[in-house]
């Protein structure tokens, strides 16, 4: 069985500076996470709970989960404060309960809450696969969005782990 974490796909994303391809990547979360539902998996919303004031702030317009995503009664929403959705937030107790064979991890932004929450699925020694279509950020000062993902597939391959993590586009994990 698979675990789909959706990481921080809320509508205050959209402030800022455009995300890549956000339109597409949302599409692929949703096929994603139809197949997993179809399977008998589980698909887990990461949501981030910001300052008073930020676009993240809980119960403010920008805290909603994005409302082209695709829910379902089963799904579960986990809250975190912090980059890192394994560090004081109860999603470690929940895969620990399911016990999945893989975990699929998904969202924005890449390079800060997507690959915390990588790093630290591999450290609590899930077998990950990172959706490398399915996740997505801004441009960034020093790099474009994809030089910014494509950075990051590498170094996550190249985690020191026992589970190595692998990559995989959408197309690859839905029959």
């Amino acid at each position: 069985m698979d675990a789909l974490l959706i990481v921080d796909m809320q509508v205050g994303l959209r402030s800022g500076d455009p995300k890549h391809d956000l339109p597409g990547v949302i599409d692929r979360i949703n096929r994603l996470a139809a197949s997993v539902r179809a399977q008998s998996g589980m698909v887990i919303f990461i949501q981030h709970c910001g300052d008073a004031g930020d676009d993240f702030e809980p119960q403010s317009p920008g805290w909603a989960l994005l409302p082209e995503l695709i829910r379902d009664p089963a799904d579960v929403v986990v809250q975190k404060s912090m980059n890192d959705p394994f560090a004081g937030a109860e999603l470690q107790a929940r895969l620990g309960r399911i016990a999945p064979d893989r975990v699929l991890v998904t969202g924005w932004a890449t390079d800060l809450c997507v690959d915390a929450t990588v790093r630290s699925a591999v450290s609590n020694q899930h077998n990950v696969v990172v959706v490398t279509n399915a996740h997505t950020l801004s441009d960034r000062p020093h790099l474009d969005a994809v030089s910014v993902m494509r950075h990051h597939h590498w170094v996550w391959c190249n985690l020191i782990s026992q589970k190595p993590v692998r990559l995989a586009a959408t197309d690859e994990l839905v029959p």
